[in-house]
């Protein structure tokens, strides 16, 4: 008795040993809480179409402003303004302007004096006065000063010819730019109306993996039948199929030995049957085989007589009494050993159905919960407020209606623009035209020893060109210097007061300006404790930070309160946990089957085998046909030839019964011999499988009685965490998904900088280098004016000239008085040596 308590207390530990470690190792295996989750939808952005920009004249644009305006960003002032002005805000302003205020006065001036000293200067020549007189002085240096003024002339036509360039170019840029800003901005527009929109779909997509969360759970629950008895077979699998196999197996094997039992009474009793004919034959033949060589006539028959002697066939075998082995294969058959087996797996199987009925109650309490859960967890996306996405995309659809409505007029901006700067262009180009017609002119037809009053046509038409030229300059200067006023006004104070600012810290900071902006302050917006401000919105959304990061959304919403469902689990938990499934035992063999089966056993194991087949070896070992043999050899030294026929049909008669037994006989006894050899295979297996059944059966049964129990209450404690895991895995994925994932603002900071660049990298620098171009021109203008008039009488036909001899300036003397010399000649010389000399 204490040794049969011990093997149960042992029993009963290695089977929850076991099955601990199965459930450590199969548990998670079959819990699915991570599924295969759709990936949140992220918004489609239409590239840029503007590939080109004004980089070219960048760095002396912002060098020129950098001196111009050197002050940092103007908050104080700005915040003054929107106070409202006074004297002392008016002179921050116009001290904060002081560069731009001077360069206005110098283009004011250049707008005043250009016409006033082109007008002077064309009044001057036309009296003959500022070079407008056709004599020129000779001078010992008047080719040196010739080559310098050209050289001059030369290199300010270049300078005044690249700024030509440049002002095209960037004219170029802005109308361009003009011309796609309404596609440009309405595709802005269109990313973050995109962008908007994605967010409530990413939100739409969280709510919808909660319905599948909640839905999955509640099939599971619906499905608890088949899925913890499932769960259960499984934890029962190990200890029963072993068991239930090896029954099946001994019921197979006393069934085979059943029927070799009947095979081997049947193939007995028709060999018994053949035998006896077969030796009643043989007996009559060997009698007259007998009597034959008795006969006094037959020649030396007394030696075959030992021979005839052994000549025998037994038809008897006498095998071992089989009535036990029968009564107890007939007692093991009835025992139905297959059919308890059998038993053992419908137990198996009716296990899903019966935790089914157990567990109808408690599945119906834990749908109703999970109803709840669904709602609570549904709640969480309604208080979002997505209504204000809907309403600032509606916001710029009219704003991309707008700009599609003012597209032709900005259209036709543009085109007048481009037809500004190319008459700009042109103007300018015809003053360069001009001067270097006139310095190839000039030089190609100028010969430095011709006389000022005789130099050719080709070099007087170059000087005409360089004072046509001149002509131009100051006609068109004023006008244009105009427009580069008014335009470096607005480009210019564009750059230092916006593009700078952004291009220094990522975004405008008058957005972040107290009391700049009314109203625009995101903390006091939001109800944040955090000061947040656009600058840090920005700098976040550079990084394409989530909605929940960068505006601070855990100061104003509690998501962790709105997914903590853990009342809604701790209530399916004790739901399940009063769960108490009876899973009706079962007896694997009885204790009459276990008896029934030990008597098969020791009766199958003591029934001698080897002697039957010992029998059936010397039975099949005669051989008539030696006789039949030695009959013909003394028939043939035989006389007589009625004893010759004698002993020739005597072996005959042997040749038939060993034909006889070959072909009848022999077939029976090699099936009889296969039956018997089965059988021993059988019988000697038979014990050790016996063992192997009796081991495996009273383990599975220890199993189920002591630990069927604990295996039901471990597997449905592992399928109630297995549906509470589910859910606290997706509750981990949808507060990871909204805090990490939903709204990355990288697109918004990405509309920002395309707008930045937009208006700043490409208007307001092609508007820049635009009038810094053409001011440039406007300012080389000057020096081009002054060095074109003085080349132009180096190379102009004189109507006077000087006499010169060796290089030095000979005085013309006084003439003698002659009587030939009137009273007009002598004022005329007089007055012409005044004039050289005033000169």
């Amino acid at each position: 008795m204490l040794n049969m308590r011990s093997r149960m207390k042992k029993v009963f530990w290695s089977g929850f040993l076991l099955l601990f470690l199965w459930t450590l190792v199969n548990g998670q295996v079959s819990c699915p809480v991570e599924t295969t989750r759709t990936a949140l939808q992220t918004p489609d952005e239409i590239p840029t179409k503007l590939t080109f920009n004004s980089a070219f004249m960048s760095p002396m644009v912002h060098s020129f402003l950098g001196s111009v305006q050197s002050n940092p960003f103007p908050k104080d002032i700005l915040i003054g303004i929107t106070k409202g002005y006074d004297t002392e805000t008016v002179k921050e302003v116009l001290q904060y302007q002081t560069g731009f205020l001077v360069c206005v006065a110098i283009g004011i001036l250049y707008i005043v004096l250009m016409p006033l000293i082109g007008l002077f200067f064309a009044c001057c020549r036309c009296c003959g006065n500022c070079g407008g007189r056709m004599q020129q002085k000779k001078t010992t240096n008047i080719h040196c000063k010739r080559r310098s003024f050209y050289l001059c002339t030369f290199l300010i036509t270049v300078l005044i010819m690249a700024g030509n360039i440049c002002v095209f170019l960037s004219s170029t840029n802005t109308s361009e730019t003009l011309m796609r800003s309404p596609t440009e901005l309405t595709d802005i527009l269109e990313n973050v109306k995109g962008y908007l929109n994605s967010i409530p779909q990413q939100i739409q997509q969280v709510t919808n993996e909660s319905r599948v969360t909640v839905d999955t759970v509640k099939n599971n629950l619906v499905e608890t039948g088949p899925l913890l008895g499932k769960l259960i077979q499984n934890g029962l699998k190990g200890h029963l199929d072993p068991a239930l196999n090896s029954t099946t197996e001994i019921g197979q094997v006393i069934n085979s030995t059943s029927d070799g039992l009947l095979q081997l009474n049947k193939t007995l009793g028709a060999a018994e049957t053949e035998g006896g004919r077969a030796a009643s034959y043989l007996s009559a033949v060997r009698q007259r085989i007998n009597n034959t060589l008795r006969m006094s006539d037959c020649v030396n028959c007394a030696a075959l007589q030992p021979e005839l002697d052994k000549l025998s066939l037994d038809g008897s075998l006498e095998f071992p009494d089989q009535k036990d082995l029968r009564s107890a294969v007939d007692k093991a058959i009835n025992a139905d050993v297959t059919g308890q087996a059998d038993k053992g797996r419908d137990f198996f199987g009716s296990i899903p159905g019966k935790v089914k009925n157990e567990t109808r109650l408690s599945v119906q309490g834990a749908l109703l919960e999970l109803e709840n859960l669904k709602t609570r967890i549904l709640s969480v996306t309604r208080d979002l407020p997505l209504n204000v996405f809907n309403t600032t995309s509606a916001s710029l659809t009219d704003m991309q209606k707008s700009i599609k409505g003012f597209a032709p007029y900005i259209e036709r901006s543009s085109q007048i623009s481009r037809d500004v700067g190319l008459v700009m262009s042109c103007l300018i180009l015809l003053v360069v035209i001009c001067n270097f017609l006139g310095l190839l002119l000039g030089i190609a037809g100028l010969n430095p020893k011709d006389n000022p009053s005789e130099r050719s046509g080709t070099s007087n038409c170059g000087g005409i060109f360089f004072m046509a030229g001149v002509g131009f300059s100051f006609l068109v200067s004023w006008i244009f210097m105009l427009v580069v006023l008014i335009l470096f006004i607005v480009g210019g104070n564009t750059y230092t007061l916006i593009c700078k600012a952004m291009a220094n810290q990522g975004t405008h900071p008058a957005y972040d300006t107290p009391g700049l902006i009314p109203g625009l302050n995101l903390s006091t917006v939001l109800n944040l404790k955090t000061n947040l401000n656009i600058i840090n919105v920005y700098s976040d959304c550079q990084k394409n930070m989530p909605l929940w990061t960068t505006f601070h959304l855990n100061e104003i919403f509690d998501l962790n309160s709105k997914l903590d469902v853990s009342q809604y689990t701790n209530e399916i938990d004790q739901t399940f946990n009063g769960l108490q499934i009876n899973i009706a035992n079962i007896t694997i063999l009885s204790p009459e089957v276990k008896s029934q089966l030990n008597n098969f056993s020791s009766r199958t194991s003591s029934m001698n085998f080897s002697n039957i087949i010992h029998q059936i070896n010397d039975l099949s070992g005669n051989d008539l046909s030696s006789v039949a043999e030695s009959l013909d050899v003394l028939a043939g030294k035989q006389s007589n030839q009625s004893k010759k026929d004698e002993l020739h049909g005597e072996a005959k008669d042997l040749r038939d019964i060993q034909t006889d037994v070959m072909s009848n006989i022999m077939p029976l006894l090699k099936e009889l011999n296969s039956t018997v050899k089965n059988l021993s295979e059988e019988a000697s297996q038979i014990t050790a499988a016996m063992e192997n059944v009796f081991k495996e059966v009273g383990y599975a049964q220890d199993v189920l009685n002591y630990n069927i129990s604990k295996i039901v209450q471990t597997e449905s404690r592992a399928f109630v965490d297995c549906q509470i895991k589910i859910f606290q895995t997706f509750l981990y994925w949808a507060n990871q998904t909204i805090t990490e994932k939903v709204g990355r603002c990288g697109p918004a900071a990405a509309a920002v900088d395309r707008s930045e660049e937009l208006v700043c990298k490409h208007l307001v620098e092609s508007l820049n280098a635009f009038w810094l171009s053409l001011g440039w021109c406007m300012m080389f203008l000057i020096p081009s004016i002054i060095f074109s008039v003085k080349l132009a009488k180096y190379y102009r036909r004189m109507k006077y000239s000087d006499a010169y001899e060796n290089n030095n300036f000979m005085m013309n003397p006084f003439p003698k008085a002659t009587s030939n010399l009137n009273y007009w000649e002598m004022a005329n010389i007089l007055n012409h040596i005044l004039h050289k000399h005033i000169n």
